[in-house]
Protein backbone atom coordinates (compact mmCIF):
# COMPACT_ATOMS: atom_id res chain seq x y z
CA UNK A 1 0.00 0.00 0.00
CA UNK A 2 3.13 2.32 1.17
CA UNK A 3 4.40 2.20 -2.40
CA UNK A 4 1.00 2.18 -4.40
CA UNK A 5 0.72 5.66 -2.47
CA UNK A 6 4.26 6.88 -3.91
CA UNK A 7 2.91 6.31 -7.63
CA UNK A 8 -0.64 7.99 -6.79
CA UNK A 9 -1.43 11.26 -7.76
CA UNK A 10 -5.44 11.20 -7.55
CA UNK A 11 -7.60 9.44 -5.08
CA UNK A 12 -11.57 8.75 -5.07
CA UNK A 13 -13.30 8.05 -1.53
CA UNK A 14 -16.79 6.55 -1.82
CA UNK A 15 -19.57 5.04 0.86
CA UNK A 16 -22.92 4.02 0.77
CA UNK A 17 -26.85 5.00 -0.82
CA UNK A 18 -28.41 7.01 2.51
CA UNK A 19 -25.02 8.10 4.18
CA UNK A 20 -25.02 7.99 7.77
CA UNK A 21 -22.44 10.07 9.77
CA UNK A 22 -20.12 7.04 9.80
CA UNK A 23 -19.92 6.76 6.10
CA UNK A 24 -19.30 10.72 5.91
CA UNK A 25 -16.64 10.68 9.08
CA UNK A 26 -14.84 7.59 7.89
CA UNK A 27 -14.55 9.56 4.21
CA UNK A 28 -13.70 13.25 5.40
CA UNK A 29 -11.39 11.58 7.90
CA UNK A 30 -9.41 10.17 4.50
CA UNK A 31 -10.36 12.95 2.86
CA UNK A 32 -7.79 15.12 4.68
CA UNK A 33 -5.37 13.08 5.97
CA UNK A 34 -4.46 12.41 2.26
CA UNK A 35 -5.37 15.82 0.67
CA UNK A 36 -3.08 17.46 3.70
CA UNK A 37 -0.20 14.79 1.92
CA UNK A 38 -0.78 16.98 -1.64
CA UNK A 39 -2.80 14.23 -3.59
CA UNK A 40 -5.77 15.60 -5.85
CA UNK A 41 -8.80 13.75 -3.51
CA UNK A 42 -12.74 13.23 -4.23
CA UNK A 43 -15.53 12.35 -2.18
CA UNK A 44 -18.11 10.31 -3.41
CA UNK A 45 -22.17 10.45 -2.31
CA UNK A 46 -24.16 8.09 -3.91
CA UNK A 47 -27.41 10.97 -2.72
CA UNK A 48 -27.61 13.29 -0.88
CA UNK A 49 -26.71 13.62 2.68
CA UNK A 50 -28.14 14.76 6.22
CA UNK A 51 -28.39 18.17 6.95
CA UNK A 52 -26.99 17.78 10.61
CA UNK A 53 -23.29 16.71 8.99
CA UNK A 54 -23.00 19.70 6.61
CA UNK A 55 -21.13 21.31 8.86
CA UNK A 56 -18.07 19.27 8.94
CA UNK A 57 -14.96 20.79 7.34
CA UNK A 58 -14.77 19.48 3.93
CA UNK A 59 -18.68 18.47 3.46
CA UNK A 60 -19.05 21.31 0.74
CA UNK A 61 -16.70 19.61 -1.54
CA UNK A 62 -18.11 16.17 -1.57
CA UNK A 63 -19.39 15.76 -4.66
CA UNK A 64 -23.64 14.07 -4.64
CA UNK A 65 -23.61 11.49 -7.37
CA UNK A 66 -27.18 12.17 -8.18
CA UNK A 67 -26.93 15.81 -8.74
CA UNK A 68 -23.33 15.44 -10.41
CA UNK A 69 -23.15 11.62 -11.85
CA UNK A 70 -20.85 12.57 -14.47
CA UNK A 71 -18.09 14.31 -12.23
CA UNK A 72 -18.81 11.15 -9.78
CA UNK A 73 -18.20 8.62 -12.35
CA UNK A 74 -14.96 10.35 -13.31
CA UNK A 75 -13.49 10.53 -10.12
CA UNK A 76 -13.89 7.30 -9.61
CA UNK A 77 -12.84 5.79 -12.73
CA UNK A 78 -9.87 8.42 -13.19
CA UNK A 79 -8.58 7.34 -9.32
CA UNK A 80 -5.51 5.96 -9.01
CA UNK A 81 -6.52 4.67 -5.66
CA UNK A 82 -9.95 3.96 -4.47
CA UNK A 83 -11.26 3.85 -1.48
CA UNK A 84 -14.72 1.79 -0.75
CA UNK A 85 -15.84 2.89 2.84
CA UNK A 86 -18.22 2.13 5.37
CA UNK A 87 -20.05 -0.67 2.77
CA UNK A 88 -19.70 -4.48 1.91
CA UNK A 89 -20.91 -4.52 -1.39
CA UNK A 90 -21.16 -2.23 -4.98
CA UNK A 91 -24.77 -2.28 -4.99
CA UNK A 92 -25.14 -0.49 -1.98
CA UNK A 93 -23.49 2.72 -3.55
CA UNK A 94 -26.83 2.76 -5.08
CA UNK A 95 -27.46 1.75 -9.32
CA UNK A 96 -25.97 4.85 -10.23
CA UNK A 97 -22.54 3.93 -9.19
CA UNK A 98 -21.88 0.42 -9.19
CA UNK A 99 -21.08 -0.49 -12.47
CA UNK A 100 -18.23 2.00 -11.55
CA UNK A 101 -16.90 0.78 -8.95
CA UNK A 102 -16.62 -2.76 -10.31
CA UNK A 103 -15.20 -1.41 -13.51
CA UNK A 104 -12.95 0.91 -11.51
CA UNK A 105 -8.77 0.09 -12.41
CA UNK A 106 -7.34 1.57 -10.09
CA UNK A 107 -5.89 0.19 -6.54
CA UNK A 108 -8.86 -0.94 -4.67
CA UNK A 109 -9.19 -0.30 -0.83
CA UNK A 110 -12.16 -1.73 1.43
CA UNK A 111 -12.09 -0.23 4.97
CA UNK A 112 -16.09 -1.42 6.36
CA UNK A 113 -17.22 -3.16 9.33
CA UNK A 114 -19.87 -5.10 7.65
CA UNK A 115 -20.27 -9.06 7.51
CA UNK A 116 -19.35 -11.31 4.42
CA UNK A 117 -18.05 -8.78 2.41
CA UNK A 118 -18.80 -9.19 -1.20
CA UNK A 119 -16.66 -6.70 -3.13
CA UNK A 120 -13.07 -7.18 -5.46
CA UNK A 121 -10.67 -5.17 -3.29
CA UNK A 122 -6.79 -5.01 -3.25
CA UNK A 123 -6.49 -4.52 -0.01
CA UNK A 124 -9.69 -6.22 2.20
CA UNK A 125 -9.47 -4.33 6.01
CA UNK A 126 -12.81 -5.23 7.23
CA UNK A 127 -14.08 -7.03 10.51
CA UNK A 128 -17.41 -6.95 11.99
CA UNK A 129 -15.77 -6.61 15.83
CA UNK A 130 -14.82 -2.84 15.55
CA UNK A 131 -17.31 -0.21 16.68
CA UNK A 132 -17.30 1.37 13.03
CA UNK A 133 -15.60 2.14 10.04
CA UNK A 134 -14.60 5.64 11.41
CA UNK A 135 -12.55 3.64 13.60
CA UNK A 136 -10.88 1.34 11.05
CA UNK A 137 -10.15 4.41 9.17
CA UNK A 138 -8.45 5.39 12.61
CA UNK A 139 -6.07 2.24 12.50
CA UNK A 140 -5.61 2.26 9.03
CA UNK A 141 -4.05 5.49 9.12
CA UNK A 142 -2.91 6.03 12.66
CA UNK A 143 -1.69 2.40 12.99
CA UNK A 144 -0.65 1.00 9.43
CA UNK A 145 0.23 4.43 7.35
CA UNK A 146 2.04 6.61 10.06
CA UNK A 147 1.96 5.74 13.41
CA UNK A 148 3.63 8.87 14.80
CA UNK A 149 1.42 11.27 12.45
CA UNK A 150 -0.83 13.55 14.85
CA UNK A 151 -4.45 14.36 14.36
CA UNK A 152 -5.42 17.61 12.83
CA UNK A 153 -8.48 19.28 14.04
CA UNK A 154 -10.80 18.50 10.79
CA UNK A 155 -9.39 14.49 10.88
CA UNK A 156 -10.04 14.29 14.55
CA UNK A 157 -13.61 15.94 14.36
CA UNK A 158 -14.63 13.46 11.43
CA UNK A 159 -13.54 10.55 13.46
CA UNK A 160 -15.52 11.31 16.38
CA UNK A 161 -18.61 12.01 14.44
CA UNK A 162 -18.23 8.33 12.65
CA UNK A 163 -17.89 6.81 16.19
CA UNK A 164 -20.76 8.53 17.88
CA UNK A 165 -23.38 8.32 15.41
CA UNK A 166 -22.66 4.15 14.26
CA UNK A 167 -22.86 3.63 18.22
CA UNK A 168 -25.70 5.82 19.49
CA UNK A 169 -23.50 8.20 21.81
CA UNK A 170 -21.40 4.79 22.95
CA UNK A 171 -24.85 2.81 23.84
CA UNK A 172 -24.56 0.16 21.52
CA UNK A 173 -21.28 -1.67 19.42
CA UNK A 174 -18.91 -1.11 21.83
CA UNK A 175 -18.07 -3.12 23.91
CA UNK A 176 -14.56 -3.69 23.22
CA UNK A 177 -11.39 -1.45 24.71
CA UNK A 178 -10.02 -0.16 21.72
CA UNK A 179 -12.84 2.01 20.65
CA UNK A 180 -12.71 4.05 24.19
CA UNK A 181 -8.86 3.86 23.51
CA UNK A 182 -9.70 5.74 19.87
CA UNK A 183 -12.11 8.29 21.65
CA UNK A 184 -9.45 8.98 24.26
CA UNK A 185 -6.85 9.64 21.87
CA UNK A 186 -9.14 12.29 19.51
CA UNK A 187 -10.63 14.12 22.78
CA UNK A 188 -7.16 14.49 24.44
CA UNK A 189 -6.07 15.95 20.49
CA UNK A 190 -8.43 18.79 21.73
CA UNK A 191 -11.26 17.70 19.98
CA UNK A 192 -14.47 19.29 21.83
CA UNK A 193 -16.77 16.35 22.15
CA UNK A 194 -19.48 18.03 23.80
CA UNK A 195 -19.89 20.44 21.27
CA UNK A 196 -19.68 18.24 18.30
CA UNK A 197 -22.59 16.16 19.90
CA UNK A 198 -24.79 19.32 19.44
CA UNK A 199 -24.16 20.17 16.44
CA UNK A 200 -25.17 16.39 15.13
CA UNK A 201 -28.32 15.38 17.69
CA UNK A 202 -29.36 18.97 18.58
CA UNK A 203 -29.57 20.28 14.82
CA UNK A 204 -32.87 18.62 13.86
CA UNK A 205 -35.08 20.04 11.19
CA UNK A 206 -38.52 20.56 12.59
CA UNK A 207 -39.69 18.21 9.84
CA UNK A 208 -38.11 15.66 11.58
CA UNK A 209 -39.48 16.20 14.69
CA UNK A 210 -43.10 16.06 13.42
CA UNK A 211 -42.37 12.93 11.23
CA UNK A 212 -40.66 11.11 14.58
CA UNK A 213 -43.94 12.21 16.82
CA UNK A 214 -46.23 10.58 13.82
CA UNK A 215 -44.46 7.22 13.84
CA UNK A 216 -44.29 6.73 17.80
CA UNK A 217 -48.38 7.57 17.94
CA UNK A 218 -49.73 6.52 14.65
CA UNK A 219 -47.15 4.34 13.08
CA UNK A 220 -46.00 2.08 15.49
CA UNK A 221 -47.18 -1.97 16.11
CA UNK A 222 -46.00 -3.90 19.14
CA UNK A 223 -46.41 -7.45 19.18
CA UNK A 224 -45.15 -8.54 22.51
CA UNK A 225 -46.22 -12.00 22.64
CA UNK A 226 -43.19 -12.13 19.67
CA UNK A 227 -41.02 -9.54 21.57
CA UNK A 228 -40.84 -7.59 18.57
CA UNK A 229 -42.04 -3.94 17.28
CA UNK A 230 -42.08 -2.19 14.06
CA UNK A 231 -42.74 1.49 12.77
CA UNK A 232 -43.08 2.78 9.64
CA UNK A 233 -43.88 6.10 6.98
CA UNK A 234 -45.81 6.14 4.12
CA UNK A 235 -44.58 8.30 1.36
CA UNK A 236 -47.49 10.39 1.92
CA UNK A 237 -46.54 10.41 5.07
CA UNK A 238 -42.89 12.06 4.45
CA UNK A 239 -44.51 14.72 1.59
CA UNK A 240 -47.37 15.84 4.32
CA UNK A 241 -44.34 16.69 7.01
CA UNK A 242 -42.18 18.10 4.27
CA UNK A 243 -39.37 15.82 4.75
CA UNK A 244 -35.38 16.20 3.99
CA UNK A 245 -32.58 13.99 3.88
CA UNK A 246 -31.78 12.29 7.17
CA UNK A 247 -34.90 13.12 8.87
CA UNK A 248 -35.33 9.68 9.81
CA UNK A 249 -32.20 8.63 10.73
CA UNK A 250 -32.13 7.18 14.12
CA UNK A 251 -36.04 6.36 13.95
CA UNK A 252 -35.41 2.16 14.45
CA UNK A 253 -33.48 2.76 17.45
CA UNK A 254 -36.86 3.83 19.31
CA UNK A 255 -38.91 0.63 19.30
CA UNK A 256 -36.02 -0.98 21.19
CA UNK A 257 -36.97 1.02 24.24
CA UNK A 258 -40.15 -0.92 25.01
CA UNK A 259 -39.84 -3.38 27.88
CA UNK A 260 -39.64 -7.18 26.61
CA UNK A 261 -38.66 -6.22 22.44
CA UNK A 262 -35.61 -7.69 21.38
CA UNK A 263 -35.49 -6.85 18.14
CA UNK A 264 -37.37 -4.13 15.89
CA UNK A 265 -37.64 -2.80 12.20
CA UNK A 266 -38.63 0.41 10.35
CA UNK A 267 -40.20 0.98 7.36
CA UNK A 268 -39.76 4.01 5.27
CA UNK A 269 -41.65 4.51 1.72
CA UNK A 270 -39.33 6.10 -0.65
CA UNK A 271 -40.11 6.66 -4.45
CA UNK A 272 -40.57 2.71 -5.86
CA UNK A 273 -39.11 1.07 -3.19
CA UNK A 274 -39.09 0.67 0.76
CA UNK A 275 -36.08 1.28 2.80
CA UNK A 276 -35.81 -1.20 6.03
CA UNK A 277 -34.05 -0.96 8.84
CA UNK A 278 -33.55 -3.35 11.96
CA UNK A 279 -32.35 -3.50 15.65
CA UNK A 280 -32.11 -6.17 18.44
CA UNK A 281 -30.62 -6.50 21.19
CA UNK A 282 -29.53 -10.29 22.98
CA UNK A 283 -29.41 -13.34 20.79
CA UNK A 284 -31.83 -12.03 17.80
CA UNK A 285 -29.51 -12.20 14.83
CA UNK A 286 -30.70 -9.60 12.36
CA UNK A 287 -28.46 -9.86 10.19
CA UNK A 288 -29.32 -13.00 9.57
CA UNK A 289 -32.81 -12.11 9.42
CA UNK A 290 -32.50 -9.53 6.96
CA UNK A 291 -30.23 -11.99 4.55
CA UNK A 292 -33.30 -14.74 5.18
CA UNK A 293 -36.54 -12.86 4.30
CA UNK A 294 -34.89 -9.51 2.67
CA UNK A 295 -31.86 -10.54 0.84
CA UNK A 296 -30.10 -7.41 3.13
CA UNK A 297 -27.86 -8.13 5.60
CA UNK A 298 -25.96 -6.03 8.00
CA UNK A 299 -24.61 -6.79 11.60
CA UNK A 300 -25.32 -9.21 14.02
CA UNK A 301 -27.54 -6.43 15.84
CA UNK A 302 -28.29 -3.56 13.16
CA UNK A 303 -29.36 -4.77 9.70
CA UNK A 304 -30.91 -2.78 6.94
CA UNK A 305 -32.65 -4.12 3.35
CA UNK A 306 -34.93 -2.98 0.35
CA UNK A 307 -38.26 -4.23 -0.09
CA UNK A 308 -40.15 -4.32 -2.98
CA UNK A 309 -44.07 -3.81 -2.93
CA UNK A 310 -46.98 -1.37 -1.08
CA UNK A 311 -46.31 -0.23 2.46
CA UNK A 312 -48.83 -2.58 3.64
CA UNK A 313 -47.42 -5.49 2.16
CA UNK A 314 -44.21 -4.73 3.62
CA UNK A 315 -45.91 -5.07 7.26
CA UNK A 316 -47.44 -8.01 6.43
CA UNK A 317 -44.40 -9.84 5.19
CA UNK A 318 -42.47 -8.82 8.31
CA UNK A 319 -45.31 -10.14 10.64
CA UNK A 320 -45.52 -12.77 9.16
CA UNK A 321 -41.27 -13.57 8.83
CA UNK A 322 -41.51 -12.58 12.87
CA UNK A 323 -44.09 -15.08 13.49
CA UNK A 324 -41.73 -17.62 11.99
CA UNK A 325 -38.92 -16.69 13.50
CA UNK A 326 -40.84 -17.36 17.34
CA UNK A 327 -41.93 -20.39 15.88
CA UNK A 328 -38.15 -21.89 15.22
CA UNK A 329 -37.17 -20.15 18.82
CA UNK A 330 -35.66 -17.12 17.38
CA UNK A 331 -33.04 -19.40 15.45
CA UNK A 332 -32.42 -18.19 12.02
Amino acid sequence: MKSTLKEARKIAIVFHFNPDGDAVGSALALYHYFKDDGYEVSVISPNPFPDFLHWMEGAKEIIVAQEHLTAARKAIKEADILFVVDMNMPHRAGQDLEKTIIKAKGFKVLIDHHVQPDIECDIMYSTAKTSSAAELVYNFLYKYLAPKRKFTRPIAEALYVGIITDTGSVTYACDQPSTYDVLRKIIASGVNGEAIHRKVYDNYTISRMKLLGLALSQRMKVMPELGVSYMYLSKQDLLDNNFQIGDTEGFVNYGLSIQDIHYTAFFVERENRIRVSFRSMGPVDVNKFARKYYNGGGHHNAAGAFFNGTIEEACEHFEKAARELAKNNFSI
